[in-house]
């Protein structure tokens, strides 16, 4: 059975914007992109940098130290130097909140 926690209310995050959310002592980069609601783990697959330092761009998001590119719906890597996805979780609004599952 799948586990939602509430993590803010979706007005708080608009359209274009990211955030931080901790869950379960992960770190996750929550992202509003046209509306639709994604987190992906804040950490390079490369070498752990942070992500949410990075520049996003449609739904890619960029790392800042070496470049890697990442899908922000999916956490499929779109570029070296990173060859490994990062874990995407699912999300979801109920009653105007952000879930997010783990």
């Amino acid at each position: 059975m799948t586990s939602w926690t509430d993590v803010m209310s979706a007005d708080e995050l608009e359209e274009g914007q990211h955030t931080l959310v901790e869950l379960e002592g992960i770190e996750l980069l929550l992202v509003n992109i046209d509306n639709q609601y994604y987190a992906v783990e804040n950490a390079c697959s490369h070498d752990g940098g942070d992500l949410s330092e990075g520049e996003i761009n449609g739904s890619e998001i960029t790392c800042p130290r070496h470049g890697a590119r990442f899908c922000m719906k999916t956490g499929e890597v779109l570029c070296a130097p990173a060859f490994e996805d990062i874990e995407a979780y699912p999300v979801r609004i109920i009653a105007g909140r952000i879930q997010i599952s783990i």
